[in-house]
């Protein structure tokens, strides 16, 4: 069994106790989420496909921790103007677990 599901304004394909990383999300950690935001559910082979949300279908998670994903170096160069700029970016995740898939 899985689902296609909205989260934050991406769209995850998950299954029962799979882990993902996702954009942050409000909560510490142990905390219980619930995402109404389902798209498709598959479930032994029938699929119910949502107009775009099915109605009544839920993705339960628990937030295991909030982490900091790896450092991407910004580079700005102009030639012969003596122009350069350096920049880092570290974007913030939080780890999830899914607990259940209601469809």
């Amino acid at each position: 069994m899985f689902a296609i599901v909205e989260i934050a304004g991406k769209q995850y394909k998950v299954q029962k106790d799979q882990q993902l990383y996702v954009d942050k999300l409000s909560g510490s950690a142990d905390d219980s989420l619930n995402f109404d935001n389902v798209l498709l559910v598959e479930d032994g082979g029938s699929v119910k496909v949502g107009t775009p949300h099915l109605s009544g279908a839920s993705v339960s998670a628990k937030v295991l921790s909030h982490v900091k994903g790896d450092k991407v170096i910004v580079f700005k160069k102009k030639r012969r103007k003596g122009y350069v700029k350096r920049n880092g970016h570290r974007q913030e995740f939080t780890k999830i677990q899914i607990d259940s898939i209601k469809g």
